[in-house]
C-alpha cells in the first residue's frame, strides 16, 4: 500500500472530535475490552452529541465464550446499545463490536460482506487505541477498505466520469446488495457530505491498489485489465449473491442478542427490509428461540 493513501488515512482519523467523545470512547473500550475505537456516522459530521452515536469497537478476539467467538468470526459484528453519563450530560452509543483480524479481513474485501469497507470508505475517527500499534494497524485496515471499494467502484461504475460518479455507482450497487430500504438520493448525500474526502481518496487508493488511470481534466478513465476486472467481477456476484440472507441474519441476529435491543432491531429489520414484524411478548420474553421464525418470515416476505 503506497505511503500516500496511508498518510491521507492517518491523517483524517485524527480528525478533531468532543472531549466527551473520546472519554465515551475510552469507557466503551474497558466495558468491551477494545483495543481501538473508531467513530462514525452522522454525529462525526454534525457534533449534535443528544443522538445516538456510532462507534466501532475493536477488540483481540480473547473475550466470551468459545462459541460466541466463533459467532462473530461469521456472523459479525455484536452489536450493543449503551447509556453512559460523560460529565452532567448522559450519552447514547450505538456499538458494533467484532474482534480486529476480522475486521482486518473485512476491509481488506475477505469476505462476502460489503458492509464494513463501504462504511470506512466514508470519513471516520480514531478516537482511542490502547497503544501506537493499535493505533497504526487500525490506520491500515481504513485504508485497505477504502482500497477495496474504490476496486469494486472501477469495475462497477462507468467507462470514464468525475470521483463522484464512481462513489455514486458503488454506493448504488452496494444498497442492493446489501438489500438497504434508502430514500432516493442517499448515496448523492453521503457523497454531498464529504465531497473533498471522496475526490481524494479514489486516486490514492486506485494508485494504491494498482489500477491505472488516466486523467482528463476532472474525468478519470481507469485501465483495468481482464484477469482483474474479471475477478472483481466474479467477487462481486457471490457477495451480491449472499448479501441479501447475510444482512438479514445480522440483523435478526442484532434484534435478539443484546439487552433491550429487540425494539430497536425490528425496527431497524423493517427500515432496511419493508417487512414489518410485531413484537410479542413472546418473542420480547424469548429472542433466541424466536429469531429462526422471523428470519424465515423476513426471507418469505421480501422479494427474491
Amino acid at each position: 500500500m503506497t505511503g500516500g493513501l496511508q498518510a491521507y488515512v492517518a491523517d483524517a482519523l485524527a480528525t478533531e472530535t468532543p472531549d466527551e467523545v473520546v472519554t465515551l470512547a475510552r469507557m466503551l473500550a474497558e466495558r468491551l475490552g477494545g483495543t481501538a475505537v473508531l467513530f462514525y456516522g452522522s454525529v462525526l459530521r454534525t457534533g449534535a452529541l443528544g443522538d445516538i452515536l456510532d462507534f466501532y469497537v475493536l477488540t483481540d478476539g480473547r473475550r466470551g465464550t468459545p462459541l460466541r467467538r466463533l459467532g462473530l468470526r461469521w456472523l459479525w459484528p455484536d452489536i450493543s446499545y449503551h447509556e453512559i453519563a460523560v460529565g452532567r450530560r448522559i450519552l447514547r452509543a450505538k456499538v458494533a463490536t467484532m474482534p480486529f483480524d476480522t475486521f482486518e479481513r473485512a476491509t481488506g474485501g475477505g469476505s462476502v460482506d460489503t458492509t464494513v469497507w463501504t462504511r470506512f470508505a466514508q470519513p471516520a475517527a480514531l478516537v482511542w487505541a490502547d497503544r501506537p500499534a493499535s493505533r497504526l494497524r487500525a490506520v491500515r485496515a481504513v485504508a485497505a477498505a477504502i482500497v477495496t471499494a474504490s476496486r469494486f467502484a472501477a469495475v462497477l461504475g462507468p467507462q470514464c466520469g468525475s470521483t463522484r460518479d464512481y462513489w455514486l455507482a458503488l454506493l448504488r450497487e452496494t444498497y442492493r446488495t446489501e438489500f438497504r430500504v434508502e430514500a432516493p438520493g442517499r448515496e448523492a448525500q453521503i457523497v454531498g457530505h464529504a465531497p473533498a474526502h471522496f475526490d481524494r481518496v479514489l486516486p490514492l487508493a486506485w494508485d494504491a491498489g494498482g489500477i491505472a488511470y488516466a486523467r482528463q481534466g476532472d474525468t478519470l478513465v481507469p485501465r483495468i485489465g481482464f484477469d482483474l476486472c474479471r475477478t472483481v467481477a466474479e467477487q462481486w456476484m457471490l457477495c451480491s449473491a449472499m448479501g441479501k440472507f447475510l444482512n438479514i441474519a445480522r440483523l435478526i441476529k442484532a434484534a435478539f442478542t443484546f439487552d433491550g435491543a429487540a425494539r430497536y432491531g425490528l425496527y431497524k429489520i423493517e427500515r432496511h427490509t419493508g417487512v414489518r414484524v410485531q413484537l410479542t411478548p413472546w418473542r420480547e420474553r424469548h429472542p433466541v428461540l424466536a429469531a429462526p421464525a422471523v428470519l424465515w418470515r423476513v426471507l418469505r416476505t421480501t422479494p427474491s
